[in-house]
C-alpha cells in the first residue's frame, strides 16, 4: 500500500513538473505570435498566440491541480486529494472552449474589415510552433498514458490544439500571400477553422475529466478483471456486487464477497484480507479495497 502510495504521488510530482515544462514553452510561443502577428498583420497569428496564453493560464491550473492531488490522505479528505486532478483538467477545457468562442467572434469581425495582407516572414514563426507544440504534446501524452492522468492528458492534448491552430494559420496565411488581395482574409478564415478544431478538442477533453467527478464506472476490462482475481481466492463462492472509481491517479474498489455462511468470523477476515492482498497486487493503480464479506446462498 506505501508502494503504490509512493508512486502514484511520485507520478503526480513528475506530472506537475511536466506541467511546468508546458508554461515556459507557451509563454515563449504566445510572446513571440502575438508581436508576430502584430508587426505582420496577421490577425490569425495573433489568434493563434492568445490561444497559447490560455496554455499558459491551463498550464498553471494542470500544475496546481496536480500538487494538491499529491498530498497524501488527513483527516478532513480520508481519500486523498485526487479529485483536484479532474477539476484542473475540467477547468482547462472549459478555458478552451471559452477561447475558441472569443477567438471565433473576432474573427468574423475582422473578415469584413479591411486589413492588410500578412507578411511572408510570419510563416517562419508558425513552422516553429507546429514543431515545438507537436513536440511537447508526444512527450506529455506518453507520460500521461502511462501515469494515467485525465489532467495531464488534457494537457497534452492542449499542445496539439495549439500545433492545429498554428498549422491552420500557416495554410490561412499561405493563401493570402499566394491569392493576392482577393484572398487577404484567408488568414482570418483559417482561424475560424481553428475555432472549430478548438472547441471540438475543448469538449472532447471535458468529457473524461467530468467523468471522473461523477466517479463514473471505470470501462473496459477493469472491474471484470478484479471480479476475476477475488474469485480465484480460495473461500471465495462469489462476488456478488464490485464497484470502482477513481481518485487522481489511484482506483478505489469496494466488492461484496460470498462465502461458506458456516465459517467463523475469523476466517471470514482472513479471506476478505486475502481478497483484497490479491487485487491489489493485480493491478499498481488500486489504492484500497474494501470487502465486505456475505454468506453464500447455497
Amino acid at each position: 500500500m506505501a508502494r503504490q502510495a509512493h508512486a502514484s504521488k511520485k507520478n503526480l510530482q513528475t506530472g506537475a513538473r511536466v506541467a511546468l515544462l508546458g508554461f515556459v514553452a507557451n509563454v515563449m510561443l504566445a510572446f513571440a505570435k502575438i508581436l508576430a502577428g502584430f508587426f505582420g498583420h496577421a490577425y490569425v497569428l495573433i489568434a493563434d498566440g492568445i490561444e497559447s496564453t490560455l496554455d499558459v493560464g491551463g498550464s498553471i491550473v494542470i500544475w496546481g491541480g496536480l500538487t494538491v492531488a499529491a498530498r497524501p490522505p488527513d483527516k478532513t479528505h480520508p481519500y486523498g486529494h485526487g479529485k483536484a486532478e479532474p477539476i484542473a483538467a475540467v477547468v482547462v477545457a472549459l478555458g478552451v472552449l471559452a477561447g475558441a468562442l472569443a477567438i471565433a467572434i473576432q474573427s468574423v469581425r475582422e473578415i469584413f474589415l479591411p486589413h492588410h495582407a500578412p507578411a511572408p516572414w510570419t510563416l517562419a514563426v508558425l513552422i516553429v510552433a507546429v514543431i515545438m507544440k507537436e513536440t511537447l504534446y508526444r512527450y506529455v501524452i506518453r507520460f500521461g498514458r502511462s501515469a494515467e492522468s485525465t489532467a495531464v492528458k488534457t494537457d497534452a492534448w492542449h499542445h496539439r490544439i495549439d500545433a492545429m491552430t498554428s498549422a491552420a494559420a500557416f495554410i490561412g496565411i499561405s493563401l493570402a500571400l499566394i491569392g493576392g488581395k482577393a484572398w487577404q482574409s484567408a488568414d482570418d478564415w483559417a482561424a475560424l477553422i481553428a475555432c472549430a478544431l478548438i472547441g471540438a478538442n475543448g469538449y472532447r477533453l471535458l468529457r473524461p475529466a467530468f467523468f471522473e467527478i461523477m466517479d463514473t464506472a471505470p470501462r473496459g476490462k477493469f472491474v471484470r478483471s478484479i471480479r476475476r482475481t477475488a474469485r480465484s481466492v480460495p473461500g471465495v463462492i462469489e462476488v456478488e456486487k464490485c464497484r470502482a472509481r477513481k481518485m487522481g491517479l489511484d482506483f478505489y474498489v469496494d466488492l461484496h464477497v460470498a462465502v461458506d455462511g458456516k465459517i467463523s468470523v475469523r476466517e471470514g477476515h482472513e479471506i476478505a484480507h486475502q481478497v483484497k492482498s490479491a487485487i491489489q497486487q493485480s493491478d499498481s493503480r488500486i489504492a484500497d479495497v474494501l470487502v465486505h464479506i456475505e454468506p453464500a446462498e447455497l
